[in-house]
């Protein structure tokens, strides 16, 4: 990879090593030593810390607590839920010593935390009156990932966030399920300003141990599918293996319903991949560490006060609620600073330089279109405001845009086949809803089902597969 400052490869061009540039060079993260691990450095740590904040506030607005369960699982437990078990074995990561000390049982480092979970549900849950319980947990999970890796998209040790409840019966628990997969939605379209395809997991594409998935996808730009978030309603599965039970209202002994859910920093590799641009990233405005940068352009005559000015309307700004830096480093030439915001992808830039002074105003500059307009001082934060939210309205409707030109209607295989080889996106279709056909297409294509839309839509043809009676539209599309 080129040690330049700046991206040497266009996006369009070359979308894997661009991408891979802007992680780097962008400041966000860098490979660590053991293969198929990556450091979350401060810049990329800081935009977790944003999808954190907005998902915190408004889990724990919903009557959710935050947790901590620990990382090793004995394979007793994995194994008590054998569905479970056998999906994720061959990612798993397992201790089998301590010291020079083997030890008796196995202990897999967490590749998902319910079975560790449920196992402490068990004991505290005793009648309905504990019930509903809503506990999230911040942390990492670790699943082999050795082969095909790309920083935030597929890595070993990922962060994230999972949800796990207990309800006392399906109709609470699919509530539950809906309520998050609908904070997901506004996570993902109204911050990270990404469109998405809302709907449900097949049978076969389902969470293992789950009674149905929800799922949210979207499409990055070289044409693969990119699962941004899921909600499960995990039935009585894990409540029947851990003896999760109740005693109810009517003073009989039931089984407990539980839900699990999540997003992890892949959101990061999407608005990466997405938004981002031959100079970098475009960072959306609502999850952006750095809204506004001030670069100060130096003057020497008498008289002029160029950097007290800067850090006046900087104090400004961040009084009224809006993340900005002032770059006042002598070492670096404006220009220079100018490229080196731009690569972090920072939404607006002031500049402020002699004649900006003389004339009581600034000059601000839009990430996104690289517009430049001047602004009176005294409308500086209303108009700070109205460009923020200017470019974060820009970046979704751009991209939802992008989303329909990706998704092609195919009413027979030859179709469907052409359409993944050729164009990618999603492929709309109708199916018969039989696994069969379901697995014909993954074997001959590589595509599976992403998603059966939320709201059903009209049935346009016979089944893609088999050209019998078709009874669902689904999205179909190669996948990260």
């Amino acid at each position: 990879m080129s040690k330049e400052i700046g991206i040497t490869v266009s996006k369009k061009d070359d979308l894997s090593e661009w991408y891979t540039q802007v992680v780097t060079k962008s400041g966000l993260a860098d490979y660590a030593s053991v293969k198929g691990f990556m450091v979350l450095m401060p810049y990329g740590y800081s935009i977790w810390e944003r999808i954190r904040e907005f998902l915190d506030k408004h889990l724990k607005a919903t009557g959710h607590s935050n947790a901590y369960f620990p990382l090793l699982i004995p394979e007793s437990f994995l194994r008590k839920e054998a569905e479970h078990f056998s999906g994720f074995t061959p990612e798993v990561f397992w201790v089998t010593s301590a010291g020079n000390d083997k030890l008796g049982e196995r202990l897999a480092i967490r590749p998902t935390s319910e079975t560790v979970i449920y196992d402490s549900y068990a004991k505290w849950i005793r009648s309905w009156r504990d019930l509903p319980l809503l506990i999230n947990v911040w942390n990492s999970v670790l699943r082999a990932e050795i082969k095909m890796t790309k920083p935030f998209m597929r890595t070993s040790e990922f962060l994230w966030q999972e949800g796990h409840t207990v309800h006392a019966d399906k109709e609470d628990t699919d509530a539950e399920v809906m309520a998050i997969l609908d904070l997901y939605r506004r996570l993902i379209e109204e911050q990270l300003a990404i469109p998405a395809l809302v709907g449900s997991k097949t049978d076969r594409e389902k969470f293992v141990g789950a009674m149905y998935t929800m799922t949210l996808e979207s499409m990055m730009p070289d044409g693969k599918a990119l699962q941004m978030g899921t909600s499960h309603n995990l039935g009585q599965n894990f409540s029947k293996a851990f003896e999760i039970r109740y005693l109810g209202k009517d003073e009989q002994t039931h089984l407990a319903w539980n839900s699990s859910w999540g997003v992890s920093w892949r959101l990061i590799g999407a608005v990466i991949m997405l938004h981002g641009d031959d100079r970098g990233l475009i960072m959306p405005p609502r999850i952006a560490p750095v809204q506004v940068v001030i670069v100060p352009i130096p003057y020497k005559k008498e008289g002029v006060d160029i950097a007290s000015r800067a850090k006046s309307i900087a104090d400004e700004l961040q009084g009224a609620g809006i993340n900005v830096t002032l770059d006042d480093r002598a070492q670096y030439t404006p220009g220079w600073k100018f490229n080196e915001w731009e690569l972090k992808g920072v939404p607006v830039r002031i500049e402020i330089g002699p004649r900006d002074v003389s004339r009581q105003q600034v000059t601000i500059v839009r990430r996104d279109t690289s517009e430049r307009s001047a602004v009176p001082e005294a409308d500086v934060i209303n108009e700070t405001k109205k460009l923020l939210d200017a470019v974060q309205s820009a970046l979704f409707e751009r991209a939802s845009r992008a989303l329909r030109e990706a998704i092609h209607d195919a009413r027979t295989f030859d179709d469907l086949k052409r359409v993944i080889e050729t164009e990618g996106g999603f492929v709309r279709a109708c199916w018969c809803t039989e696994t069969g056909c379901e697995d014909r297409i993954k074997d001959e294509t590589g595509a599976t089902i992403r998603v059966v839309p939320l709201q059903d839509e009209e049935v346009f043809a016979s089944c893609v597969c088999c050209g019998k009676t078709a009874k669902k539209v689904v999205y179909l599309a190669r996948a990260y």
